[in-house]
């Protein structure tokens, strides 16, 4: 029936299609938020939300699967703790012969760093974790690590060498991103095309192509594999100074196995999957749901993201699947301060800590779009946070926190409008296609959805 649903001609019929979706049985109509019939009293224009499938169905027409795009989305959007839309959009494989469910499987990415991060701070609530102890109190293998420096001499000769630390690397810089840990990827972390100052730009890729070279990440390695690999690495900032996204959180999925005992994803299924309901998420997908699994938007999946199979590296980072109704009881738990349906997963203190900014004015801000003054937004203990009441790339109000993942699944939680939106997508980085269905659209749509709203109620005015 669900296949019959999902037609390209019912895509003309978006909420009469929700309507009917929220009367059927399976994963999104069980234990799930409270679903509505009409979002009219949620304060949703029922119309305008039913322009959100033709708006993903138009620019899955614009850019064909040969652009990197699978055409195919699942959006989900709740308020005040109802569930208002969900919708399945499109298909869920490259060649356009499967209808995307509902309960379709995406590989989430660096979506898998907020859950990483929740569950570093359920361990803060048992005790078992210092947020600003050392690292290497958990991980002594790290405690060498030395940081990378420029130093120009009295003939204006650059020369690359090492410096101590001028404090340890702790718990709360991974979260926050400040530990001097980096990806290897220097046009990841710096899509606009690297730094300012060529001098430390080449200072800085040399670190990055150090990381590429004699890191182990590989799905055949261990956590414990990736982190001794880093041992012998220069960190690239001093901690603490400088927030630039990296492996901080992956390292930090080792200190939660250290500190639990346990490995990574029993951890996370034990405290956080299990407790939610989060039926669909982990790091592999299982045969028997092989068949809900979306494509990778290129021909092949990247060996690393071969989700298909049993990792022994639990990539805290960037390695889960996901589902748009399980991401959004997620979420919920989030907004609600750490609990949903009668389950504690977190106290309120420390989800107000990972939902306040962390990064005092000292700390710079290297590399990405996210997060910064020019995206009107700073970091907390595992999601960016709007602060800017005026200007930023996506709509909201201060205090909006959120995170994506690489191949463009997005989410954002809004508490003063008490509000959550979940974008799942597959798109390649740096395509067309993914620039078009980039975080802002979805958002744009929801918040132009909201009919009933007084002035206090209403958004920021976004950047064009």
């Amino acid at each position: 029936m669900i296949a019959r649903l999902f037609r390209s001609t019912d895509l003309l019929r978006p909420f009469s299609i929700l309507i009917l979706l929220l009367s059927l049985p399976g994963p999104a109509a069980s234990d799930d938020l409270a679903q509505v019939a009409d979002p009219e009293p949620l304060g949703f224009s029922a119309a305008r939300l039913g322009q959100i499938a033709p708006w993903y169905q138009a620019r899955f027409e614009a850019f064909p699967p040969s652009e990197g795009l699978v055409p195919g989305a699942v959006v989900a959007i709740a308020k005040a703790g109802k569930l208002a839309y969900l919708q399945a959009i499109g298909f869920q494989d490259r060649a356009m012969t499967m209808p995307m469910k509902i309960d379709s499987i995406f590989w989430i990415a660096s979506m898998s760093k907020p859950v990483t991060s929740v569950g570093a701070m359920i361990l803060v609530d048992d005790g078992r974790l210092d947020l600003d102890a050392p690292v290497a109190r958990y991980l002594p293998e790290l405690a060498s690590m030395q940081v990378g420096v420029r130093r120009t001499d009295p003939t204006g000769r650059t020369e690359y060498g090492l410096e101590a630390p001028k404090r340890p690397m702790t718990v709360r810089d991974l979260l926050r991103h400040t530990s001097g840990l980096i990806y290897p990827d220097l046009d990841f972390a710096y899509p606009a095309g690297g730094l300012a100052d060529p001098d430390a730009d080449a200072g800085i890729r040399m670190i990055h192509m150090l990381y590429g070279w004699k890191a182990v990440y590989r799905r055949d390695k261990t956590l414990a594999d990736f982190v001794s690999s880093l041992a012998s690495l220069p960190l690239a900032h001093q901690p603490g100074e400088v927030h630039e996204y990296g492996w901080s959180v992956d390292v930090l999925g080792r200190v939660i196995e250290v500190a639990s005992g346990q490995p990574l994803d029993q951890f996370l299924q034990a405290r956080i999957f299990d407790p939610l309901h989060m039926v669909d998420t982990g790091f592999f997908v299982p045969k028997e749901k092989l068949d809900r699994l979306v494509d990778a938007p290129m021909a092949e999946r990247p060996p690393i993201w071969d989700v298909t199979t049993p990792p022994k590296l639990f990539a805290g980072g960037g390695g889960l699947v996901s589902t748009a109704p399980d991401y959004l009881r997620f979420c919920q738990m989030i907004l609600n301060g750490g609990e949903r349906d009668g389950v504690r997963v977190l106290s309120p203190r420390l989800v107000k800590e990972m939902t306040t900014n962390a990064l005092p004015e000292t700390i710079s801000i290297f590399g990405g779009e996210e997060v910064g003054a020019r995206a009107g937004t700073t970091f907390g203990l595992g999601f960016a946070i709007r602060t800017d009441p005026v200007s930023s790339w996506l709509p909201g109000k201060v205090g909006t926190f959120s995170w994506a993942g690489y191949w463009g699944t997005y989410f954002w939680i809004d508490p003063a409008e008490q509000l959550i939106g979940v974008q799942m997508i597959q798109a390649t980085p740096g395509s067309k296609a993914r620039a078009a269905l980039r975080p802002g659209g979805i958002n744009r749509l929801t918040y132009g959805a909201l009919s009933a709203r007084t002035p206090k109620d209403a958004a920021a005015p976004a950047a064009p």
